[in-house]
Parts: structure tokens; C-alpha cells; sequence
């Protein structure tokens, strides 16, 4: 059939190929293409036309509109049109330009290829007008022979599929750049493995099933062989999550997975793909179930993508070592004091009000340290975190210092007696077997501050108190132990600032010979006196100052002090008083006390015999041998040494028989009923067993004469008292002496 040169309607037939661009199909997809005439004969003659074109393997899909406005509303519904065959003048004469306008402008289609035609060639749109919607080729209709209609639908279509597959591309990429973004913010493994599966879902673009699978150790807690673990699922059950792999219950996948892991390269099928993560020696396997193959594109891109999840992987496990090394303890694989704090701030923040918080902390460890070697002190230490652990999967442990624990459980599960329970054992330590005591400092989600720093410092204050007890050996926080620590730290501190603006005093109470009521000596007592004229107690002060080590440079003082006074009494003509000091467990401790002493004496010329060191039995707890070589050291120069409160102490006697003694004191304890009938064997005791060692025994707290008249028939040597005087300032007390000059 031979059409007429000027017909518009039989275009489409004039048959002008030699070869139709037919090729192999399968039948299963195609291109949608649109045709858009007012005229019902051209889209007839259209399609048949195009009826038997296959365009890169794929037939054409036609969809049909017959006027700008139905064009526009089926291209709003049709997503995945290619092609638009589109008249240029239909119900106006610019309708087809109105359609091009609503695809590029309003719903900023730019991959749709457009063809406009046109039977009327004064309608024709101005170039510019094609260059800036896009079009993809114009014709007149009757320049559109059927091979030139073939040749322009098929590059049309051709172009379409470059743009959808650069689109598809710069899609792809642009998921991988976020998805790696939003990958580098999870610091986790286990969250890290999900979001990796999580992107890789998204640029696929269907639902998949997929694992992430690598040997567990060093990722998975107590994990120690090499067996296969899932780190990550999806599309299965969460349960899987952690596990090994055998629990998959799929024999080929877990063979495969393993297969890829050791030949270290992907392996695949149609629908199931086993992609091997490399990088740094970190090493994984990704499977993944498909519903579709992937494209040519999708491959593309998921090497992309795989290239990046290998590098993350590795920056992941990286981040962990990290992270093991600052919250993590290297000896015992517990969370340390960083993490511990953590564990506290979502302890103090959670609404578990049935939680506490503890410290655990080892009574004299330092001499398994000392006594048996660091060896041994690290294998108790990790003897104790095991037992420790035994409490429970509920409790969570740390190391918070060298022998201190913390921990974090139920009130039910953590308690004293409990605590207790698990030292009662011994521990196995190498060849040891080493019972060890602890102290238990304890804070209740009641009393628990708002932030882990503060619960730690609350749980420290309770642990310090329990420390101090003697019977029971745990405590409680509450609100008032701060209060109390507050309050020290305060007097601490105007203890200080006052000591250093010579707020200090000494004042002396005599002590007098019994036989003859001559004053013999006096006791040099420290007195604060604050900045309003108060003055505080030296049973408040002193345990200050020794708390804050301040009593060193105190006690140095009061030396000085004393030593002073001997010289102004000698001035008065009372060279033969001696002035008695107390002597504290941290002046001993600095290993200069005994130079502070001798330049003292140095320094203020004074005779040493008229300077007397007193001491009590507690300080011979601390290291005895130490404390006699020292008092040895002095006594050689002939400083008088004497041993205060005896009897109330925990010294043993064999000590007694070393110490350079010259006085034995007997505590007012044993004064106080003195004269009441049997309530004087211990006072008698003390006095005889002086006699007998050849030491002087002075009585103090003399408060009525019948105390004293039994002090004689005990045959007591020297005593002190309120009976005889109060302790008073220097002043007074040369004024005291003046007074009681023997006549």
C-alpha cells in the first residue's frame, strides 16, 4: 500500500526500512509509552506501527490520551512512563507545550523522553523552546515514515534508559554517601552490623532477608573459640541476634557463609549472595536472600557500598579497642571507674527504685601486695571479680580502683550479708589460698543524686565511714554523712587559714609531785580560739588535723612552742619545769620528725631534759619499729619520753619492755572511781608494774582529794588535774607557779 505524499493520516504506513529494529523477547517487561492525539485513527496507526518493536529487550506498554489535560493527569498516575508521543495541537494550539511545561516543571520529570508531532508545521515551537523542556526529537507528521518513527521511539527510549540508569547510579551513590554517614555515628558492633544491613536493604530496594556473620571473638562477651556468631539479622527472628551460627538451623547457608569466609571472595547465585567484608585483618560475611536478581547497576553499586561497609567495619572494631581501653579494667575484663560512672548515671536516672549501688573495697591488700608479690595480688584481684560475678546476671561489676569494686544490682540481690557470704571463702590465688575481709559502702536509688560523679562521691562517703567502724563493716549513704563532710571540709579549712594567723594557743595544766605538791612539769594543750573569739574543742580539732595531715606542721609548732616556753620559765627563774608535748601517728610518719624536733631544741638553746614527748599506745599499731627507733633517737639526747593513756590502748606488753620510757600516765578512765571499794586494781597495777620498769607513774583527771589521798597510799609519783588547776595560758600559768612557790 502506497500513500499519498500529502496524507497525513496514512504516515505510518509507508513502509521505508529495510530491516525493523525487531529483536529477541522475553516477554516479561516493557516500555509504557503515551501517545497523546486528539485524533483515534493516529494512535490505531501508532501502535500498529510499533506493534512488533523490542527496545533493548523489552516490547512497548501503550497508554492513550486525546487531550493535554487527560495527558497530564495519566502521567500523575503512571510513574514509570518512558516516552511521550505527543501531538503539539489538540483542544488549543499550544496544549502539547502546556503538557511539556506540567512534565519538566511541575512534576520535575526530567528523564521522561518526549517526542512531539505535529500535522500542522506552522504550529512548530521556537528552538529555544526544545532545548529548554527537553525534547527529544520534533517531526511534522508527515516526515514520520514508519522506519524513522522505529529509529526515533528506539533512541528515545535508548536515552531514557541511560538517564534512569545515571539516575539510578547517582541515587545509589548518594544513599551510599548518606548511609556511610550515618553508618560512622554508630559505634557499636552490633548496631553498626544492623545499620550496615539496614542501608544495604534501602539500595537494593526490596525486601530481602540477610545475616552478618563473623567469628565472634573479641566482639561477642565470653565468646573465646573461633566459631561463627550472627552479629546482625534481618528479615529473621531477633533472637538469632549474638548467636552462632549453627543455631540458624540452615546447614547450606552456614556452609556457604564459612566457604566464603575462607576463600576470602563473594560467592553467588541468582537469589542468594554471600559478599566477604576485608579490611585491616577484620574480616565478615554478609548474606543476603533476594525476591528479585539484582540488576547490572545494583552490582555496581553494592561493590560500592561493600567497599565502605569494609572500611567502617574496621574503623568499628578500631573504635572498640578504644573504647575497651578507656572503659574497660586490663586485668580483670571489668568496666572500669569511667564506665562504672556511666552504669551510675543510668542508675541514678532510671525509675528502678528496688536498685543500690556499692563499693566493695579489700581490707589490707597492699600486704598481699607487699607480702606475696604483685603476681599474686592481681590473680586475688581476679579471683574476686569472678566471685563477684557469680551474684547474678542482673548485677553489673566494675573495677573503680587498685582493690575497690563497684557494683549495681537489686536490693534483694545486694546486701550486706550477701557480700559477706562471698568472702567467707577463701580465694585461690595461684597456689594461695588467701582469706580476705571487705568493707561495703552502699546508696538506695532514695538517696541517690542526679548524675553518675555525684552517686559515686555519695557511695565513697558511706564506704569511708564503714571503713572506720570496727563492728559492723558497711554503711548506708544518707543525706547527713555529706552534711558531716561538709562540715569537716569547712573546719578543715578555717582550721588552716586560723592556724596560719596564729589563732593557735598553748595552754598548760601543772603537774605536780604527790609527796611534796611542788609543781614539777606541766602538759602543753593546743587551743583554738576562731576569729569571732569561740573557742572550738581540741576533741573536734584534732582528729582535723590529723585527718588533713595539717597536725605535722601543727605539731611542729606546738614543739617550737614549747620549747619557747622552757626558755621564758627560765628567764622567771624556773629552769627545772618541764613542759610535756603530744605526739601524733602522721608526726612520726614524716620521716623528718626527729630533726624537727632537735632544731627546735637548736634553735631556742634549751636544755632537752626539760622537754618531754608524750605518746599513746595506739601509735604503736601503725609500724612500732619505726616509732622506737625515733623515741630511741630522741631519748639519746635527753628528751624525756612518756607513754599517755596506758592501758586503754592495743599494744601488746612485749613493746612496752622496748620503748625508751621515762613516765607511765594512767588514763582518767581508771582515776575516776578510784577511791570506790574494788575500783582501784588497774590504777594499782599501772603504778606498780612503773615501779618496777623504774619509771615515774603520773595520774591525770584528779578532780576531788579523796582520788588523791588513794593516789598516796598506791604510792603514786606525780599528778594532774582539775583538782589541782585547770589548763590556763602561758601567762597565767607563770603567774600559777609564782603562786605556789614552796615555801
Amino acid at each position: 500500500m502506497q500513500a499519498s505524499e500529502n496524507s497525513n493520516d496514512d504516515f505510518l504506513f509507508i513502509d521505508d526500512s529495510d530491516e525493523d529494529e525487531i529483536l529477541d523477547c522475553d516477554g516479561k517487561e516493557t516500555w509504557r509509552v503515551l501517545i497523546v492525539d486528539d485524533d483515534p485513527e493516529i494512535h490505531s496507526v501508532t501502535q500498529l506501527a510499533l506493534s512488533d518493536l523490542v527496545v533493548l529487550g523489552r516490547r512497548l506498554e501503550y497508554l492513550h490520551a486525546y487531550s493535554g489535560q487527560d495527558a497530564c493527569t495519566l502521567i500523575e498516575q503512571h510513574d514509570d512512563i518512558v516516552l511521550v508521543l505527543l501531538d503539539v495541537v489538540m483542544e488549543t494550539d499550544d496544549a502539547g507545550l502546556n503538557v511539556v511545561k506540567h512534565i519538566r516543571e511541575n512534576l520535575q520529570r526530567q528523564d521522561i523522553r518526549i517526542v512531539l508531532r505535529t500535522g500542522q508545521p506552522g504550529y512548530a515551537p521556537e528552538e529555544s523552546v526544545i532545548k529548554e523542556y527537553d525534547i527529544n526529537d520534533y517531526k511534522t507528521k508527515t516526515e514520520l515514515t514508519r522506519r524513522k518513527l522505529v529509529t526515533t521511539v528506539y533512541a528515545a527510549i535508548r536515552s531514557y534508559q541511560q538517564i534512569a540508569t545515571v539516575s539510578e547510579n547517582r541515587k545509589g551513590l548518594e544513599q551510599i554517601v548518606v548511609g556511610a554517614a550515618n553508618l560512622l555515628e554508630l559505634h557499636s558492633m552490633t548496631e553498626y552490623c544492623q545499620g550496615v544491613l539496614q542501608q544495604l536493604t534501602k539500595l537494593i530496594g526490596q525486601d530481602v532477608e540477610c545475616l552478618f556473620c563473623a567469628r565472634g571473638q573479641g566482639i561477642i562477651d565470653n565468646a573465646d573459640d573461633l566459631s561463627f556468631y550472627i552479629i546482625a539479622q534481618q528479615g529473621f527472628s531477633e533472637t538469632l541476634t549474638k548467636q552462632k551460627l549453627d543455631t540458624f538451623n540452615d546447614e547450606p547457608v552456614s556452609q556457604q557463609v564459612k566457604y566464603c569466609f575462607t576463600q576470602k571472595k563473594h560467592q553467588s547465585d541468582e537469589l542468594s549472595h554471600y559478599f566477604y567484608l576485608a579490611r585491616g585483618g577484620y574480616r565478615a560475611v554478609i548474606y543476603l536472600a533476594l525476591q528479585e536478581p539484582l540488576t547490572e547497576t545494583q552490582q555496581q553499586l553494592m561493590e560500592v557500598f561493600l567497599t565502605n561497609a569494609a572500611v567502617g567495619y574496621e574503623n568499628v572494631h578500631l573504635f572498640q579497642k578504644l573504647s575497651n581501653a578507656a572503659y574497660k579494667d586490663w586485668l580483670t575484663s571489668l568496666p572500669n571507674r569511667l564506665e562504672f560512672v556511666r552504669l551510675l548515671d543510668l542508675f541514678a536516672k532510671n525509675n528502678c527504685d528496688n536498685e543500690v549501688a556499692a563499693l566493695i573495697d579489700l581490707n589490707h591488700f597492699s600486704d598481699v601486695n607487699d607480702g606475696l608479690g604483685q603476681d599474686i595480688g592481681n590473680l586475688l584481684l581476679a579471683a574476686v571479680s569472678q566471685r563477684l560475678q557469680n551474684l547474678g546476671p542482673g548485677c553489673k561489676v566494675a573495677r573503680v580502683g587498685a582493690d575497690v569494686f563497684g557494683i549495681i544490682g537489686t536490693t534483694e540481690s545486694l546486701t550486706p550479708d550477701i557480700l559477706s557470704q562471698l568472702f567467707e571463702q577463701p580465694f585461690v590465688a595461684g597456689e594461695q589460698k588467701l582469706p580476705i575481709n571487705a568493707c561495703f559502702g552502699f546508696c538506695t536509688k532514695e538517696h541517690a543524686s542526679v548524675n553518675g560523679v555525684q552517686v559515686l562521691n555519695q557511695i565513697n562517703i558511706a564506704l569511708n565511714l564503714a571503713k572506720k567502724q570496727r563492728i559492723e563493716h558497711f554503711a548506708y549513704y544518707n543525706p547527713e554523712m555529706e552534711d558531716a563532710t561538709l562540715w569537716r571540709l569547712n573546719m578543715i579549712r578555717e582550721l588552716r587559714t586560723d592556724f596560719a594567723e596564729n589563732r593557735l594557743e598553748l595552754w598548760y595544766q601543772p603537774q605536780l609531785a604527790l609527796d611534796t605538791g611542788k609543781v614539777i612539769g606541766a602538759e602543753a594543750l593546743l587551743r583554738w580560739r576562731t576569729a569571732d573569739g569561740n573557742f572550738i574543742s581540741p576533741a573536734v580539732f584534732i582528729p582535723l588535723a590529723e585527718y588533713s595531715g595539717l597536725i605535722v606542721d601543727i605539731g611542729g609548732w606546738v614543739v617550737n612552742q614549747a620549747c619557747q616556753q622552757i626558755n621564758d620559765l627560765s628567764q622567771q627563774h624556773f629552769s627545772d619545769i618541764t613542759i610535756s608535748v603530744n605526739v601524733s601517728i602522721p608526726q612520726f610518719r614524716r620521716g623528718n620528725f626527729v630533726d624537727t624536733v632537735m632544731k627546735a631544741i637548736d634553735k631556742h638553746k634549751v636544755n632537752a631534759s626539760k622537754l618531754e614527748l608524750e605518746i599513746t599506745e595506739n601509735i604503736l599499731m601503725d609500724d612500732p619499729q619505726v616509732i622506737i627507733d625515733a623515741l630511741i633517737q630522741l631519748k639519746s639526747i635527753g628528751i624525756s619520753i612518756a607513754l599517755d593513756d596506758f592501758g586503754t590502748g592495743f599494744s601488746s606488753l612485749s613493746y612496752l619492755q622496748k620503748l625508751p620510757l621515762d613516765r607511765l600516765k594512767v588514763d582518767r578512765t581508771f582515776i575516776k572511781d578510784i577511791d570506790q571499794e574494788g575500783q582501784s586494781v588497774i590504777a594499782e597495777t599501772i603504778i606498780n608494774l612503773g615501779k618496777k620498769m623504774n619509771l615515774k607513774v603520773i595520774a591525770e583527771g584528779i578532780e576531788e582529794v579523796e582520788q588523791q589521798e588513794r593516789l598516796v597510799e598506791l604510792g603514786c609519783d606525780e599528778v594532774q588535774g582539775f583538782y589541782y588547776a585547770k589548763p590556763m595560758p602561758k601567762n597565767d600559768f607563770l603567774h600559777f607557779l609564782k603562786n605556789n612557790k614552796p615555801h
